[in-house]
């Protein structure tokens, strides 16, 4: 063990001075172009500063991105450096037999010689004009300056063809079971991005050229950021500064109703003079806060509705603390009938359409179900599923997330009885590594540039704590073990689940584009429930797809009649329609009880006939 240790401390050791030494090289770097080392005494305080943030921020970069067990590796020293760490971690990889690693670095020395053939000098001794054709191309290099010089040519080139390699290898490897291919591919996919190029400030010419411009300005604000969130424990995707809810997002007026410890009811001010008899619920998932149907007035899809003269009331669940960690499966089940139940009662109603959203609008298909079996069914009139599922044999990408070990790790980081809502944003940012991870490191730690002002990397920052017993019941029971479709295999308070006694008329809308609940996992609701189903499959993914409001005029959605046997089906018979599918949403919710009331009396929340506890969007949305 000594042995071992002292290697470990020799290894730091090492590293640590490579760090210093690109400090230094930094530092001689920025001294070669400085203003003011021209004078014949100069200040070099401000050069020298530089080169020391760039020593800390590398070593901060690692300690938040790099796994434990990689960083005493000199990958970033120099390109040689780096190609070195990239061959002996392409080389662990079980996927690449010796036949199939010899040739790939036989077609990289083939491809450093065509790269550099592109960069050949002339007689008199000029580089060739002209810009090189490189052989692979990917936007995280679209910049001139990777290919301006051959060393980051090279770079960013190897990377793409070992990227490349390594992708296929997985999707051609034999003796691997759907799920683990699935998984080997994720990880190595995660561990690709990591390791771009791009990523790495002494790698990225566009950096180096930032640094040089502005004399090291960008990577001192860059690691006053990285430093900030590794105090928080999460990515930041958006100026923050620029919004406040209740202020410009989650804005439509309207009151609170009604609460208990896990939810609040919102029931949002009339803006028709006569509304739809009957008053519409909508279950968001808990996992995020309620306003992404309430993001500003022009995507919002509870203001729309209401001036479409729908009565709305919304669930603002609680954001788990100790507290709440007693609270279990069945909990989320009786929260959706008790509003339900105290909607009716307050605005002297027979029944309620109902909406679940995602995980929300798979509870709400169990809750159908219980309804069902108790015979009360006749309490809901109309449901309607955004991007929900029920059947987990096509799941998402999240299903990455369920094996035995993974949710080991999720029940060792659920402490007090609650999930922090941070490693389930990491988890998702995972999904999309790329998009939500390294575009954001490079651009505002790299970089320096200033975080845009946008309202959904605003709601997507904005994380929910989950109960455990709950979110660990829920992945086990649904995702790994998919017993919701199985009759009587769960139930809520002693109530069976069997989802074929759902006749309550449906309308399911799925994305087309959508990796959390693709379309061909959300079109089962259609083969267990037993009522009228209207499918609809809407253009984008989970939530642009849901999000479209009519005035923006994007994307298009499909409608099919008649009885569909599967989703190719649908698809093969579906008309496609441009722009948003809220109108068809509109005419089918119409289609199921016309009748208006006037605008008064319990339509007005806050009247004496329907007293608030507080102003919308409540206290709940703002607990962290």
């Amino acid at each position: 063990m000594t042995d071992r240790n002292e290697k470990t401390r020799d290894a730091a050791d090492i590293f640590t001075e490579m760090l210093r030494m690109q400090g230094e090289a930094a530092r001689q770097m920025m001294l070669t172009v400085a203003p003011d080392t021209k004078s014949p005494d100069p200040d070099r305080t401000a050069v020298d500063a530089m080169g020391e943030v760039m020593t800390q921020f590398q070593r901060n970069w690692l300690q938040f991105f790099i796994p434990d067990d990689q960083r005493t590796e000199p990958m970033l020293a120099d390109p040689a450096s780096w190609m070195e760490a990239m061959q002996k971690w392409s080389a662990s990889v079980p996927m690449l037999d010796p036949a199939a690693q010899q040739k790939l670095w036989s077609d990289g020395f083939e491809l450093w010689q065509n790269v550099l053939a592109q960069y050949a000098v002339s007689g008199d001794g000029q580089q060739d004009a002209g810009d090189p054709e490189l052989p692979r191309n990917d936007r995280r290099f679209r910049d001139k300056a990777w290919r301006e010089q051959p060393v980051f040519a090279l770079i960013h080139q190897t990377y793409l063809l070992i990227a490349e390699r390594l992708s296929q290898s997985i999707d051609t490897a034999e003796g691997l079971s759907g799920e683990d291919r699935k998984n080997l591919r994720f990880a190595t996919q995660n561990v690709l991005d990591a390791m771009s190029p791009a990523n790495f400030p002494l790698m990225n010419p566009v950096v180096l050229e930032r640094t040089m411009e502005s004399g090291g300005e960008n990577l001192m604000r860059g690691l006053e950021r990285l430093s900030g969130d590794l105090e928080k424990g999460q990515l930041t995707h958006t100026d923050t500064s620029q919004f406040e809810v209740g202020e410009n997002i989650a804005s439509t007026p309207g009151k609170v109703i009604y609460e208990t410890e896990l939810f609040q009811l919102i029931q949002y001010s009339p803006t028709t003079p006569e509304v739809m008899a009957t008053p519409l619920i909508i279950f968001p998932p808990w996992i995020n806060r309620f306003y992404i149907l309430d993001l500003n007035a022009k995507k919002s899809f509870v203001r729309w509705a209401v001036d479409q003269g729908v009565t709305v009331v919304m669930v603002s669940w609680r954001s788990a603390d100790e507290s709440l960690a007693h609270i279990d499966w069945d909990d989320y089940f009786r929260a959706q009938i008790e509003a339900i139940d105290v909607v009716r009662e307050r605005l002297k109603v027979p029944s309620v359409h109902t909406i679940g959203y995602c995980v929300a609008g798979t509870t709400l298909a169990g809750t159908l179900a219980v309804l069902a079996e108790r015979g009360e069914a006749d309490k809901v009139k109309s449901a309607t599923f955004f991007t929900a599922q029920v059947d987990f044999e096509h799941a998402g990408d999240l299903k990455l997330f369920i094996d035995d070990g993974k949710l080991e790790m999720i029940r060792q980081a659920s402490k007090g009885g609650y999930l922090d809502g941070r490693y389930l944003a990491a988890a998702f940012n995972m999904l999309r590594g790329s998009d939500l991870i390294w575009n954001y490191v490079v651009n505002h730690y790299l970089l320096g540039e200033e975080y845009p002002a946008f309202d959904l990397l605003f709601w997507n920052g904005d994380v929910t704590n989950l109960p455990a017993k709950w979110h660990a019941a829920y992945l086990r029971d649904l995702y790994r073990d998919n017993l919701l479709v199985e009759p009587g295999a769960l139930g809520v308070d002693g109530t069976p689940i069997d989802l074929t006694k759902v006749k309550t008329p449906s309308y399911v809308q799925a994305g087309r584009e959508d990796h959390i609940a693709p379309p061909e996992s959300v079109w089962k609701i259609t083969e267990h429930f037993s009522g009228p189903v209207r499918f609809v499959l809407a253009g984008s993914g989970h939530i642009a797809g849901v999000v479209n409001p009519p005035e923006a005029n994007k994307y298009q959605y499909w409608t099919s009649e008649g009885e569909h046997q599967s989703l190719e089906s649908f698809v093969d018979g579906a008309q496609e329609h441009p722009g948003s599918w809220w109108p068809d949403w509109l005419s089918w919710l119409e289609a199921q009880d016309p009748k208006q009331v006037k605008a008064t009396g319990a339509r007005k929340p806050g009247s004496k006939a329907n007293p608030a506890i507080e102003d919308a969007p409540g206290r709940y949305v703002k607990l962290r």
